[in-house]
């Protein structure tokens, strides 16, 4: 895979949220390599600190943050560090989420309902927000935030209340993308599919990769640097009149009308 164009986000700050590991902590790099200098945020300070020295290794500007998508203050002060170290928030990249435990719909508590949302839906509000202030008063802002295939197209049994969340993503960006285009802010997103990042390689068995990956147009999984540079294009000015929209990063897993239909 050819390394990105050095220069792309010359002069640019950029926080990236949940970026200590997987697709996070590629977005990350990816952003430093172009020029950006990114405030690394994750809930756990270890990672947060591996992935800036990973940069600055590299020869890149970051500096690290531990914080919690899902409380308001915490994202608040994210806002008001990246302010103060940085002097802009250029870019803001929100891709913390996930799903910590699975149930059917029947079986499923509120608290692990209220949970999910929480941090994938509720934290995107909360990161979003707390930004807007400091991009309104700039006029200018590039917000992406990391969604999946699960939810806006498809569904996956037991994780409704994750598909649930991201599809809340969906409403969430267009309208957001309404109300902010008067101040030169943008707001988009990318809904990746099967990304071998080394959380699903911890979490599930060579057999259900080999499945999923015969269920694939393009025969294998994504790499998240993959989605890293989907990324990139919307946080860059190379996307300056496209705003409320998402794309999907998914090798065409999402294409077939029937598995059946499958070469």
């Amino acid at each position: 895979m050819p390394e990105a164009r050095v220069g792309r986000l010359a002069d640019k700050v950029a926080i990236v949220v949940g970026a200590g590991k997987g697709i996070g902590k590629a977005i990350a790099k990816v952003l430093a390599v172009e020029g950006a200098k990114v405030l690394v945020v994750s809930l756990h300070e270890d990672t947060a600190r591996s992935t800036a020295e990973d940069i600055r290794s590299g020869g890149g500007e970051a500096s690290f943050l531990s914080a919690d998508v899902s409380k308001e203050g915490d994202m608040i002060r994210m806002a008001q560090v990246a302010k103060e170290r940085y002097g802009a928030i250029h870019i803001l990249c929100q891709n913390a989420g996930g799903v910590s435990a699975s149930s059917l719909v029947e079986n499923m508590t509120a608290e692990l309902w209220d949970a999910v949302q929480s941090v994938n839906l509720r934290g995107t509000f909360f990161a979003v927000k707390a930004c807007l202030p400091i991009m309104k008063a700039q006029r200018y802002g590039k917000i992406v935030v990391t969604s999946s295939i699960t939810g806006p197209l498809v569904g996956w049994p037991k994780i409704a209340h994750y598909a649930a969340s991201k599809a809340g993503l969906t409403g969430f960006v267009k309208t957001a993308a309404i109300e902010f285009a008067k101040d030169n802010i943008t707001i988009n997103s990318v809904e990746p599919g099967e990304i071998l990042t080394d959380g699903m390689k911890d979490m599930v068995s060579e057999n259900f990769i080999k499945k999923m990956t015969e269920s694939i147009p393009m025969k294998r999984y994504g790499d998240p640097k993959e989605v890293a540079y989907a990324v990139l294009f919307l946080a860059s000015d190379e996307s300056s009149y496209i705003t409320g929209q998402s794309i999907i990063v998914d090798g065409g897993i999402t294409l077939p009308e029937a598995r059946a239909l499958m070469p």
